[in-house]
């Protein structure tokens, strides 16, 4: 069979993704935060964009322009409502005027007299005028970590210069934990001194505040801290240095027979050594609290939910009037960046509809999840039934990759508390009465362990035996796995020995 070249007509369809499809895919699974950052940008970049300051009200979380006094050229959109504003459209604004400026300026003259703290306060220098104070994020105070706090207490000391220079490398080696994670070597390599220097300056760390800052391990940091109490040659001292690893299983007999005292001086050791702090850095930790701000709310009002989109402090874009009118005026075709301005509209254009869309397929997962889970809202987590993205997916004809993503990063505020609205999706297990969310079995797990008596535990196999009950079947083994998952240890670490 010879080859030969010739040209063949076909007709396919293929999916491409434009850059305006990226650019909606992208907004539908930023979360609040980047979301903002990204609506920022493209102010900054794209002229005809704008933030309209004036909104009316809203409608099941879906905000419509306040109509102004004044003529909108065509093909000018609100990013809440998506809707065009008619070209030769008028509305006449009603301005209300005081009966006498005279005797309304004369009142507030009076109160402003008679209010001697309103536009500044008396010093020793003079007035100072609100104007020229700090703002009040200026004079937030900032918790000081852990690396200023030993700083702070190495400058007061008389270190010699090259002492200080290796105690510098050794606080910048610390963890957040407060623990040394370089070794003697590879400082005394870097500040180019002995092993023997860099142990004393460890040893001169390891005295500062907090207690146990600067140890290599945990029976390290134990250590000191007793020394610091002068108890570095008690039973507890002992136990941190010989026996730890019992310790940590809990065999406080082996303990009292290599030691060779009674199981109660173990006890009491053992109490004095819970006291001590295993990581002295976790009160300096410069880890800033993160606040949720919900995405949605759904409240409950009169025996129905209502879902309202949290559109407080997201800009409200539109086409810029002026550039519009500049546009469709006689003089467009001779602007030198015509083109230029007629790229920037079509892209402000997509931009308001991605979001309105984003905006839009939100609200309508968040209608699906509350139908799929309204026993949750009702009763809470004990009623949380099994939910994957299929099933919303299909409930609101969109792809579950959609729904994935409009699900990542999104919080929702219910009157069962705040969750991610990937906290609803979640497996189920079967049983007799049908299936139920594995998170509703972590729940009642949780409650279980939260009601035993700390004297005697309840073991995992107790666990399934109680399940059974409420015609739960689960293996001993899962159970065990979703313990763990909710961070509690087993039985035997549970037991209260004294």
């Amino acid at each position: 069979m010879g080859l030969e070249t010739k040209l063949v007509q076909k007709l396919s369809q293929s999916l491409l993704m434009t850059p305006q499809l990226q650019q909606a895919i992208k907004l539908l699974q930023l979360g609040r935060q980047e979301y903002l950052e990204a609506i920022e940008k493209e102010l900054m970049e794209n002229p005809l964009l704008e933030e309209a300051k004036e909104t009316g009200p809203t409608i099941s979380g879906i905000e419509h322009p306040v109509p102004q006094a004044e003529n909108r050229p065509s093909e000018l959109y609100d990013s809440s409502a998506g809707e065009e504003v008619n070209k030769n459209s008028t509305e006449t604004t009603l301005e209300a005027k005081p009966a006498d400026d005279t005797r309304q300026s004369t009142e507030w003259e009076d109160y402003l007299e008679n209010f001697s703290d309103f536009r500044g306060s008396a010093t020793p220098k003079g007035l100072v005028d609100y104007e020229d104070r700090p703002s009040a994020e200026a004079t937030l105070s900032k918790g000081q970590s852990l690396c200023e706090h030993l700083l702070a207490q190495i400058r007061l000391t008389d270190l010699s210069e090259k002492d200080e220079e290796i105690a510098l490398h050794i606080v910048g080696n610390l963890d957040k934990n407060g623990y040394l994670c370089a070794t003697l070597e590879e400082i005394a390599q870097v500040c180019c001194c002995r092993e023997s220097d860099v142990a004393r300056v460890i040893e001169f760390i390891q005295s500062l505040d907090p207690p146990g800052v600067g140890a290599r391990d945990l029976r390290e940091c134990l250590i000191i801290q007793l020394d610091n109490q002068g108890r570095g040659a008690s039973l507890e001292a002992r136990i941190v240095q010989k026996h730890l690893d019992k310790l940590e299983r809990r065999r406080y007999d082996l303990i009292a027979k290599a030691e060779q005292v009674a199981i109660e001086e173990v006890y009491k050791a053992v109490s004095a050594i819970k006291k001590l702090e295993p990581r002295p850095g976790r009160s300096f930790a410069d880890e800033a609290t993160r606040y949720i701000v919900p995405d949605i709310y759904v409240y409950k009002v009169g025996g129905e939910y209502v879902i309202s989109l949290n559109e407080d402090g997201l800009p409200k874009l539109r086409v810029s009037p002026y550039y519009l009118t500049l546009l469709h005026s006689d003089e467009a075709n001779n602007l030198p960046n015509r083109a230029y301005l007629n790229e920037r509209l079509k892209a402000a254009s997509w931009l308001i509809r991605s979001i309105m869309q984003r905006q839009q397929t939100i609200y309508r997962v968040t209608e699906s999840i509350v139908k799929f889970q309204r026993d949750f809202l009702d009763h809470g987590i004990s009623k949380l039934k099994p939910l994957v993205l299929k099933d919303v997916a299909d409930d609101i004809q969109m792809h579950e990759s959609t729904v994935s993503r409009v699900t990542t990063n999104k919080y929702v505020h219910t009157p069962q508390g705040v969750f991610e609205l990937k906290f609803f999706f979640s497996t189920g297990i079967k049983t007799a009465e049908g299936d139920v969310s594995a998170c509703s079995i972590k729940e009642k797990i949780k409650n279980i362990i939260a009601a035993e008596s700390p004297e005697n535990p309840i073991s995992d196999q107790g666990i399934v035996d109680l399940l059974k009950k409420e015609n739960i079947n689960i293996a001993r083994r899962t159970v065990a796995k979703y313990r763990e998952s909710l961070g509690i240890e087993s039985s035997s670490r549970r037991k209260k020995l004294f």
